[in-house]
């Protein structure tokens, strides 16, 4: 297994929290789903200077990089436009943190 960082980062258009909140329960969802397979380690909503969402960070544990993007092509916060941006790095995450 192989761990990557994937950031998103939000739209910033007066629509983008509208969207986000509006595609939210899915995206949680999927979350839940992948953090009972053990596929997600760690996830948090990056907050801006007003303290809304604007971003995600999430701390995946899959078996190739392929795997994220597949995950990746069914994320709700893509498809419904939430994420302007993805960036997927790969990381080793200690045994201390699984």
């Amino acid at each position: 297994m192989m761990n990557f960082i994937v950031n998103g980062y939000d739209f910033t258009d007066e629509k983008a929290l509208e969207r986000r909140m509006a595609a939210r329960d899915a995206h949680m969802a999927n979350i839940q789903i992948m953090k009972e397979k053990g596929q997600i380690l760690f996830a948090a909503a990056k907050l801006n200077e007003a303290g809304n969402m604007c971003g995600s960070t999430m701390i995946l544990e899959m078996a190739s990089k392929e795997e994220v993007d597949s995950y990746l092509s069914m994320e709700p916060y893509i498809q419904k436009k939430v994420w302007d941006r993805v960036e997927v790095i790969p990381c080793a995450v200690p045994p201390l943190f699984k």
